[in-house]
């Protein structure tokens, strides 16, 4: 189903963001990015299909108990390797991309971003364009995507994945999201197993028959004894997944989504000036 300019899928999110997306989805509607603003060489021609890609990643604000779907059990594929990045939040909060990212302002979603994020009903987790040339039978390297809220125990992103853009006539994006979420049965764990911190060891004088044993220990046992101690990464159960290749056409917003998350993206053919 298509309403003006904008595609959508499944699930019933779609009519609330038809309403908050409309006057951003009118085909022609972007502008024209400054020819100075272009990540290019001075004075080097502006590449033949070339494009910005922008791409919004949200989350839809529900309790994990209200998703109907039962993904659990799914068997998920361990990542993708792959050393490009569209998106990295670390644990400290910084971020990382291999990427030359526009500014979000110069992006044609940021205001669709902004309203989403207002209505109250969103969490925009990731919202990133960059410009690059997909000429025919292009083959994209896959994009890994690492955001959300950092789950404390399991040391990952509750959302990640990669999204890859290949063209052979017409664009095409593949979006391979999961959305974890602790196991029910996974344990509960101390400050210090989660983070690694070192675990103090026994003073040779608080256990009896141990001082002779103190004596002889060398510089390197005691250097062993303040490693940290890493605990197992704590279970995750997939509460959602997108798994969806959709073609793409040029100046339309496309909406591809699961029960708890959803990708916009957005494709402006950069035309040569005179």
């Amino acid at each position: 189903m298509q309403i003006d300019g904008i595609r959508w899928r499944r699930y019933p999110t779609r009519a609330i963001l038809a309403a908050l997306l409309l006057s951003f989805s009118v085909p022609g509607a972007a502008q024209q990015p400054d020819r100075a603003t272009l990540p290019l060489e001075p004075g080097t021609p502006i590449p033949g299909d070339y494009y910005r890609a922008e791409f919004v990643i949200l989350e839809r604000i529900i309790e994990p108990e209200a998703v109907n779907e039962r993904m659990s059990g799914r068997t998920v594929e361990e990542p993708t390797d792959t050393e490009e990045i569209l998106w990295s939040a670390r644990e400290d909060g910084t971020t990382q991309t291999t990427l030359e990212l526009a500014p979000r302002q110069d992006l044609h979603l940021a205001s669709a971003a902004a309203r989403l994020e207002r209505s109250g009903r969103y969490r925009v987790l990731v919202a990133a364009g960059w410009y690059e040339a997909f000429p025919p039978d292009y083959e994209g390297t896959p994009l890994r995507i690492e955001t959300g809220d950092w789950i404390e125990g399991a040391r990952t992103r509750e959302v990640e994945g990669h999204i890859t853009i290949d063209r052979q006539r017409y664009l095409h994006v593949n979006v391979d999201l999961n959305h974890w979420q602790l196991a029910e049965d996974a344990p509960a764990l101390s400050a210090d197993a989660a983070t690694g911190t070192p675990q103090e060891t026994p003073s040779p004088t608080d256990a009896p028959g141990t001082q002779d044993r103190a004596a002889a220990a060398t510089t390197g046992e005691s250097a062993a004894q303040q490693l940290p101690v890493l605990a197992e990464p704590t279970p995750l159960e997939l509460l959602t997944w997108i798994r969806e290749t959709r073609r793409m056409r040029s100046e339309e917003i496309h909406f591809l989504d699961s029960p708890t998350i959803g990708v916009l993206v957005f494709f402006k053919k950069i035309e040569a000036t005179e």
